[in-house]
């Protein structure tokens, strides 16, 4: 793709950076096929291609960003699809990540969609605020329809019933049983550990009985990707160095093995942390150690030594790849071959590359689009008739249980469950 900036364009870090990636862009069209609202919609201008395209318009011209602009960049799920298909390897998440910053700085959107962003990155991020709000959900359930369509959302993902917080998500060390192979940091999260705190013990349980070291280290929370993915960059980045300052202060006292996450969107954001911070000279060097050591939770057990499985006749599993796993990680192989080692029937999920319409926060923003790309992901689940569907990320594992009759749990919960754990709530046997 040609471009057309001029020099003191140039001079700017984010046009530099775009100017690299966009001239990478051969206008193929490979990323159509694959693009979740493309298929829905069939509109270029809500495809890779035709965005990449407003992208290039909007930072050539030097402009705010216009109305249509926004739109078509607000609908996009960053499910990075297309950078599974594109053939020229265009890095669109950066790019993306670039608009979207500048339309943070220069749009002014209507009020309402303004306060509701402000609130999604002033809650979501900090578990004690959240459970409040999703306690305040729970009351205003009963008059959901009377709400506007995004309020409407937010009160019908409020679960009828909220989990109790987790005492092991608090700062300690969770010593390994037996010899120590491993040391490692857990990301607690902050989302996931109000949904689904069940998550964090199942993986503590299993990481433990396999030798390792599990590190909850004081002053990490959340990965900084929501509001990364907003556009607000200086909010994510403040997440992003306590982080590293967290893990850093851990890998300097006693060593770390590794950085183990077990929500793949925040793992995403974690094996990006050396890029976010590349033009910060003091955390270049220390995010960039952070980033390779991240590791999917899946990553880690393949190099641990799985015992048998403690199974009877297996489970029917339907596997759904989340987006930011598959795509945005590369991890495809590991979490299938491993519960298949454990002992389960693992199904592949039709259609198993297109999102299922969670994408972080665009289920609360766009949930018109993140509905039907759920049903569509529902139908194609059910038709495996499942005894359990296995995920490794909490947003998709929300998204899809709003949707499914069977039970939805985390990969590393029927791992646990099969080497030795508790049975994760909600499967029945016969």
């Amino acid at each position: 793709m040609q471009t057309n900036f001029k020099p003191e364009q140039m001079r700017q870090p984010d046009v530099a950076e775009a100017d690299g990636i966009l001239r990478n862009c051969v206008h193929c069209g490979f990323c159509t096929a694959t693009c979740p609202t493309y298929v829905l919609l069939g509109d270029e201008l809500d495809s890779p291609r035709g965005r990449i395209y407003l992208i290039k318009n909007m930072l050539e011209s030097g402009q705010p960003p216009d109305e249509r602009t926004v739109r078509h960049l607000d609908r996009c799920l960053t499910c990075l699809s297309c950078t599974t298909t594109c053939p020229s390897g265009v890095d669109y998440m950066h790019l993306l990540d670039r608009a979207r910053a500048r339309i943070e700085r220069q749009y002014v959107r209507p009020l309402p969609e303004r306060l509701l962003r402000r609130l999604l990155a002033l809650v979501l991020p900090r578990p004690g605020l959240f459970r409040l709000a999703l306690g305040a959900a729970r009351l205003a359930k009963p008059f959901a329809a009377l709400a506007p369509g995004r309020l409407r959302a937010l009160l019908a993902m409020a679960p009828a019933n909220l989990p109790a917080a987790s005492a092991l998500d608090q700062p300690q060390i969770h010593p390994a049983q037996g010899r120590r192979k491993m040391r490692v940091a857990l990301l607690a999260g902050c989302a996931q550990k109000v949904l689904d705190p069940a998550i964090n013990a199942a993986t503590i349980r299993l990481l433990t009985r396999l030798g390792c070291d599990v590190v909850i280290a004081k002053g990490a929370g959340c990965c900084g990707a929501l509001t990364h993915h907003m556009g607000r960059e200086e909010t994510a980045k403040a997440s992003v160095r306590a982080n590293v300052a967290a893990w850093t202060a851990e890998l300097e006292a006693d060593g770390l093995d590794g950085v183990v996450i077990n929500a793949s969107g925040c793992g995403t954001t974690v094996k990006d942390y050396g890029h976010i911070l590349a033009d910060d000279p003091a955390w270049a060097e220390p995010a960039r150690r952070i980033s390779e050591l991240a590791l999917d939770i899946t990553e880690l057990l393949q190099r641990l030594e799985l015992p048998a499985s403690k199974l009877a006749p297996p489970l029917k599993v339907a596997y759904h790849a989340a987006c930011s796993l598959q795509h945005g990680q590369k991890v495809v192989a590991p979490p299938k071959q491993l519960l298949a080692r454990a002992g389960f029937d693992v199904l592949e999920v039709p259609e198993g590359h297109l999102c299922c319409g969670s994408a972080g926060t665009y289920n609360l923003l766009q949930p018109d689009l993140a509905n039907r790309l759920r049903d569509r992901k529902v139908g194609h689940i059910e038709s495996l008739s499942p005894d359990v569907v296995a995920a490794g990320n909490i947003g998709c594992m929300v998204q899809l249980r709003g949707g499914l009759a069977v039970p939805v749990v985390h990969t590393v919960e029927l791992l646990d469950w099969a080497t030795g754990g508790p049975k994760p709530a909600g499967i029945k046997l016969d």
